[in-house]
């Protein structure tokens, strides 16, 4: 069993004293963090294997983008919408230059911007598609994970995540991920878009089948739909492309980011869309008090400068081939099958996941399960040989303890 220090202790106790217990976390209290480790309260070091669930694609407190962070504080902060500022400019050009679409809107956190997409969605639907008054649907997927609001859960098929919070938004119509002929047989005049998750992060790290978002994309070309991709966790390198669908070589209408674009040190998210698109936004009909300010538009165009300088796909493509062929070289009756794409990988088990959870904890490396029997590894896309080769050495123990029971 992972042993916590006293310090650790009473932190965890105020923290589940004085907070709202809506998470269940690994008992690992962070003090500091570099590059791709973690240090705990007692000086302890782990290997970051969860990313702040991929924000910290660039590794922890990378100096570049904290130098950003640290000058733009300096000079200005916050302005809100209601007047311009002198970094949002460059950002967006950055962001746009990057995704080759023509308009950026910026937000703040990732479901922020998945709000952004469906509203833009059904505006869309009734002033170009012609679609009935409030009859819009959108086709989302079992098992996705869009966020937690409302109009998120409302799309959502996993029951902890609905329970308890109805009712919901009308107008999601939910089809099996994978499975094309299902999602043909799903749209309708009605339907307006599809918003879909490249690979399922939080479902699972589900990968599609092999032409399944090709078909998927041409099926929304053939009925005058939108395809929307929620590259939030997936996007910025994390699958070994710039975003999971260039390795379909397809362009989604709608490009949803978030996570890493903030570089771990501040929320920054984003949805793209051609001009055609983006024009039903009018001054009024949407907007955010943070959304695009000075200090957010500096951090992320010095994120994003970080992800294509340092050629983080092509490092994530190569990481997670070592890493997937070093866990699938160990034989083991606990191990179903290892999955993902670059350095979003799943690890599919016949005991619950957070048993190896815990063994890999006891041996400095923090991974958090993203279903019952998955576990998520997703290590900041810097990660090197010799980081890898710790990982592989502790999942190769850890593993073996699993037989030693609970």
């Amino acid at each position: 069993m992972h042993l916590l220090s006293e310090r650790a202790r009473e932190l965890i106790a105020d923290e589940e004293r004085y907070g709202a217990h809506n998470y269940a976390p690994l008992d690992l209290v962070v003090e500091r963090a570099q590059g791709v480790w973690l240090w705990d309260v007692a000086g302890r070091r782990y290997l970051d294997c969860v990313s702040a669930y991929s924000a910290v694609n660039q590794g922890h407190c990378h100096p570049r983008i904290y130098d950003a962070l640290v000058e733009q504080a300096a000079k200005v902060t916050l302005t809100s919408r209601a007047m311009r500022n002198d970094r949002m400019p460059g950002f967006l050009a950055a962001l746009t230059r990057l995704t080759g679409y023509d308009k950026a809107l910026p937000m703040n956190t990732g479901v922020e911007a998945v709000e952004t997409a469906i509203k833009l969605a059904r505006r869309w639907a009734y002033a170009t598609k012609r679609v009935p008054a409030d009859r819009a649907e959108i086709i989302v997927f079992f098992n996705n994970f869009h966020g937690r609001t409302i109009a998120a859960v409302s799309a959502s098929t996993t029951p902890e995540y609905r329970e308890g919070f109805g009712p919901f938004v009308p107008g999601f119509v939910a089809v099996p991920f994978g499975d094309a002929d299902a999602l043909e047989r799903a749209i309708t005049p009605n339907t307006c878009a599809v918003l879909i998750e490249p690979i399922q992060g939080e479902g699972g790290v589900n990968v599609p089948p092999d032409g399944y978002l090709k078909r998927a994309w041409a099926l929304c070309r053939e009925h005058d739909v939108l395809f929307i991709a929620d590259e939030i966790q997936t996007g910025l390198g994390r699958t070994g492309d710039m975003f999971a669908c260039d390795y379909d070589a397809l362009r989604p209408d709608v490009l949803v980011v978030g996570k890493a674009l903030g570089g771990g040190f501040y929320p920054v998210s984003a949805v793209l869309a051609n001009d055609e698109l983006m024009r039903h936004f009018e001054p009024g009909n949407h907007g955010s008090t943070f959304g695009g300010n000075p200090l957010a538009s500096a951090v992320a165009q010095a994120a994003l400068d970080v992800v294509a300088s340092e050629n983080l796909p092509a490092r994530s493509r190569y990481a997670g081939a070592r890493l997937m062929q070093g866990m699938r070289a160990i034989a083991s009756p606990f191990i179903k099958e290892i999955r993902g794409r670059g350095l979003l990988i799943g690890i599919a088990l016949t005991v619950p996941a957070k048993r190896l959870s815990e063994a890999l904890l006891e041996r400095g490396v923090a991974a958090k399960d993203c279903r019952e029997y998955v576990l998520r590894i997703a290590p900041p896309l810097i990660i090197d040989d010799e980081a890898t080769a710790y990982f592989l050495e502790s999942f190769t123990d850890a593993v073996s303890a699993l037989a030693d029971g609970p």
